[in-house]
């Protein structure tokens, strides 16, 4: 059997060997990983540490924010506030932008996450999970003379310097790019750490599974009703080949099947809310699960453009998002394009 290699070696050898991430980085993703060890922790108590049902509370979006929702977010909070990594953070969860306070040092990273991703499967002891994302903190308007500000996390997706999420399931996962392709960790409850249980990590171009919610169907744009029909009608249709559907109704169970075997993942905008360009957050899960597909060889897309290349212009702004298996991301994209052309 191989030596085992722990997250922190990993981390030390992109740092030292390959020279891909400053010691800082390295430093704030131990921290956001002791962070999820005790959202692990937490979640896995369910019913006996009393932290399941609702809070009584919403988040910014009105959404009914569940226990767990408040204290993953907590958690994350206090375990990067005094580290001097991070100059601030920014949560699915809070209205405004977290910066560290004075009394604690200062670093030049802004953490931007959702603490607890899938808050609809708590209860029911489905698979949920913590999405992060992290920038360098910068802007270049010299009328700003905050040391950080709500604009210093409008920043394109293709600018993160690292991106990962856990997910907390029959096992406790996480799964990290630092730009140099994607390596998954598994957490050794007995060492109390994450060890490294798959690198280079590459999702198939072709795929066979869809997932989508499909009570939504009615609701959906002419390019997506074509391509899920396509994939209904199976052999005997355009595609030629029977597709399998699955819909967990947590983005990071969603993903982690498609990083583990391929698949594509669709949440597009649809009619219901017109005026919203999609549902899911761009700086919270959008940006940092595209990055971590196209690390692995996948496509991410709204429909337009790539996910990576949008301007967000807002702090809670939301997108579309197709992502997933290249040929099928690519061909979902086409559709969108043809339509476009009529319309025009």
């Amino acid at each position: 059997m191989p030596p085992r290699i722990s997250l922190t070696r990993y981390l030390v050898e992109q740092q030292r060997q390959h020279n891909r991430i400053p010691a800082e980085l390295r430093l704030l993703l131990e921290v956001v990983a002791r962070a999820c060890k005790r959202i692990s922790h937490a979640v896995n108590k369910g019913a006996l540490g009393e932290v399941l049902g609702t809070a009584g509370s919403e988040n910014v979006q009105g959404e009914v924010q569940k226990k767990l929702d408040i204290i993953a977010n907590e958690v994350l909070i206090e375990a990067n506030e005094w580290g001097g990594h991070l100059a601030a953070m920014a949560s699915e969860e809070m209205d405004s932008i977290y910066v560290v306070p004075n009394r604690f040092p200062q670093g030049e990273y802004l953490l931007m996450f959702d603490p607890l991703d899938g808050s609809s499967n708590i209860d029911v002891n489905v698979s949920i999970g913590t999405i992060f994302s992290v920038f360098r903190k910068h802007h270049d308007d010299p009328s700003i003379i905050d040391p950080v500000c709500e604009k210093d996390f409008l920043q394109r997706g293709n600018q993160q310097v690292a991106a990962g999420y856990c997910v907390y399931g029959p096992q406790t996962t996480l799964v990290l790019t630092v730009g140099d392709g994607v390596a998954m960790f598994t957490l050794d409850a007995e060492l109390g750490s994450f060890v490294l249980t798959q690198d280079n990590v590459k999702i198939p171009e072709d795929t066979k599974e869809f997932s989508i919610n499909m009570s939504n169907m009615r609701h959906w744009d002419a390019p997506v009703k074509r391509y899920i029909d396509e994939c209904l009608q199976g052999k005997e249709g355009p595609r030629g080949k029977d597709f399998n559907m699955r819909w967990v109704a947590s983005m990071v169970a969603d993903v982690h099947r498609i990083l583990t075997r391929g698949g594509i993942f669709m949440y597009p905008w649809d009619k219901r809310e017109p005026s919203k360009p999609g549902k899911l957050r761009l700086l919270y899960e959008a940006n940092p699960m595209s990055w971590l597909v196209e690390q692995a060889g996948g496509a991410a897309v709204n429909g337009k453009q790539r996910i990576l290349d949008v301007q967000p212009g807002a702090l809670h702004e939301r997108v579309s998002v197709i992502l997933g298996s290249k040929n099928e991301v690519e061909r979902v994209q086409q559709y969108h394009q043809e339509a476009a052309q009529q319309q025009a």
